[in-house]
């Protein structure tokens, strides 16, 4: 239930106590939603996205820039949002767009094809502007061209199926966002600020500070008065800091935040307890939402005896992912069957890969690791660990001690090989050195890490990241994070074939997933990673205020809310009977 007494304390009130800021105006809690802010917001005058290090996950992308689709995880669809359809000609070389009539800006101008022409040309002309999706923007495009005020060609350098959807879809993250010409023009791109910042969005900017950012309601939001869809029913938002896990609960606790960044199965059954209007994704275990990264082993394949794909899968069939999931999660995830997130989207190609029978087990088989490591001639020692030569079977496994996650996956790893007769032992590194040095420079044995992370709709980007296009000695970065392992060969090159075949085929091609599956058995043959578990993001929503949040139920789409579709989850919430 609701609290009885009316609180009228706005979240920017809130932020009063927090700041000793006075907030821009009176706004009753129940009209406002107030969303975590994970980090500092470093400049809150800069809404210049392109440019790298201004953040725009503090509303600037949820509430005001609003993205051309929207993917939907569930279906693998991209929902038309300013734009109505984009489609390929048949080499999927030139993509032509198709925008939404009616479309504002929130000053009142247009919306239409000079403002997208704009402002891909503006990347393309200048290589400063270094934000991930400007510079896959660049890579990609040769031309940009109006062909009337709602429809634009993009001509691209090569090929892609997945421009649409890479470009414009919110994939993961974020979208290339347009900017309105009218205020750009004439602007240095480079050190522009623009501030204050306009969009086609139902909110617009009232006032941030480094700890918070205000988003007040825009009663004459364009997608209103088309009919596109109707006004969200919060009067404000509010992204507000909360400086860590213990924050995030008192805040839950005391229905002053509405939805919050990943919290451990202890925390989130502890707020559950005192506040029982505060939901998951799940209802019961595994509680938490998949993002995309599932986690997974990684193996040097230059390294002896790991060079040895036997040896390999025998550390694969050691490892138990019922027990990771059961001790270093506190089973708040579930254990992977294939280097696949288990979205709906991706059930297809997943499917494929376990009927062909290169789906992985969630328990281990010690008994047939064994059998493997004794035929590569290894024998049991007095003190349980294999040798050969005089030599123990040994084996160092880097791990980013950014995480208690990390490490404790890998502490349990550690402890099945320990069992199993191999001297395995955890190298914890700080962040900067494990992804500066260790991974991308192969200087390593085995790590833990996500690099299959991508493939959310179809299964080429985290396919693609394997293939011996991306092979480099130890001690050259691996372009990209791509096949750190190094894995290489005959196997490796037949993989690389199917899946550079893949990377030119439609994605709703129908011989997808069986090429998916073929391609999966050279790598299930040889391990140069060993998939894990799913990521977990236990989310925390509080429904005293508003229902109507994602979760597996209603799987309008997923809870990420510091992404770019988060604009579907606020035109989904409903105040709280």
């Amino acid at each position: 239930m609701k609290p009885t007494t009316r609180l009228l304390l706005s979240s920017a009130a809130m932020a009063l106590a927090l700041t000793g800021m006075a907030p821009a105006q009176e706004v009753a809690r129940e009209d406002t939603v107030i969303f975590d802010l994970d980090r500092t917001i470093r400049d809150p005058e800069n809404f210049n996205w392109f440019t790298s290090g201004t953040k725009r996950q503090h509303g600037a992308h949820q509430a005001m820039w609003e993205p051309l689709f929207i993917l939907n995880y569930e279906t693998g669809e991209m929902d038309p949002w300013l734009a109505t359809a984009m489609e390929p000609n048949e080499d999927f070389s030139e993509w032509t767009l198709s925008l939404r009539e009616g479309v504002e800006w929130s000053d009142g101008e247009a919306f239409n094809a000079d403002d997208v022409v704009f402002t891909v040309g503006m990347v393309l002309e200048n290589e400063e502007l270094s934000e991930r999706e400007a510079a896959t923007m660049r890579a990609q495009v040769a031309a940009v061209e109006k062909i009337d005020d709602l429809t634009v060609r993009f001509t691209l350098n090569s090929p892609n199926p997945r421009f649409h959807v890479e470009n414009f879809g919110v994939r993961i993250f974020g979208s290339f966002l347009i900017m309105p010409e009218h205020v750009w023009a004439g602007e240095d791109p480079a050190t522009f600020a623009f501030y204050p910042p306009i969009g086609t969005g139902p909110y617009t900017y009232s006032s941030a500070d480094t700890n918070r950012a205000i988003w007040d309601r825009n009663d004459n939001w364009w997608g209103a008065a088309t009919g596109f869809m109707d006004l969200p029913e919060p009067a404000r938002l509010i992204w507000l800091e909360t400086g860590g896990e213990e924050s995030r609960a008192q805040l839950m606790l005391a229905n002053q935040m509405d939805i919050a960044h990943s919290v451990s199965i202890g925390t989130f059954e502890a707020i559950q307890a005192q506040n029982p209007n505060v939901i998951s994704w799940h209802d019961g275990y595994p509680f938490a939402w998949p993002d995309p990264c599932a986690r997974q082993l990684e193996i040097n394949t230059t390294v002896a005896p790991w060079d040895d794909p036997a040896m390999r899968r025998a550390v694969g069939l050691i490892i138990d992912r019922t027990q990771i999931v059961n001790i270093a999660y506190e089973g708040t995830t579930v254990p992977s069957s294939t280097m696949f997130a288990e979205y709906g989207s991706m059930r297809p190609f997943i499917d494929a890969v376990v009927a062909a029978g290169h789906g992985l087990p969630a328990t281990g088989d010690v008994e047939a690791a064994q059998a493997l490591i004794e035929a590569a001639g290894y024998t049991m020692g007095s003190d349980g660990i294999y040798e050969r030569d005089g030599e123990d079977l040994a084996v160092s496994i880097h791990v980013n001690s950014a995480s208690t996650e990390y490490t404790r996956t890998i502490d349990m790893v550690v402890e099945q090989l320990n069992r199993a007769g191999i001297n395995a032992r955890s190298v914890p590194v700080e962040n900067g050195v494990f992804w500066g040095e260790v991974l991308p420079f192969g200087a390593f044995e085995m790590s833990y890490s996500w690099l299959s992370c991508g493939s959310v709709n179809e299964p080429w980007t985290s396919m693609s990241r394997y293939t011996t296009a991306s092979v480099v000695p130890v001690g050259e970065r691996s372009p990209g994070f791509n096949n750190t392992a190094r894995w290489d060969g005959d196997a490796a090159a037949a993989y690389t074939a199917i899946v550079e075949e893949m990377g030119t085929m439609a994605l709703d091609d129908p011989a997808l997933p069986g090429m998916v599956a073929e391609a999966y058995g050279h790598l299930a043959g040889e391990l140069p990673f060993i998939p894990l578990v799913q990521a977990a993001k236990l989310i925390p929503m509080n429904t005293t205020y508003w229902t109507g949040w994602p979760t597996a139920e209603n799987n309008y789409n997923h809870p990420a809310f510091w992404w770019n579709h988060t604009h579907q989850i606020i035109h989904n919430l409903e105040r709280a009977e």
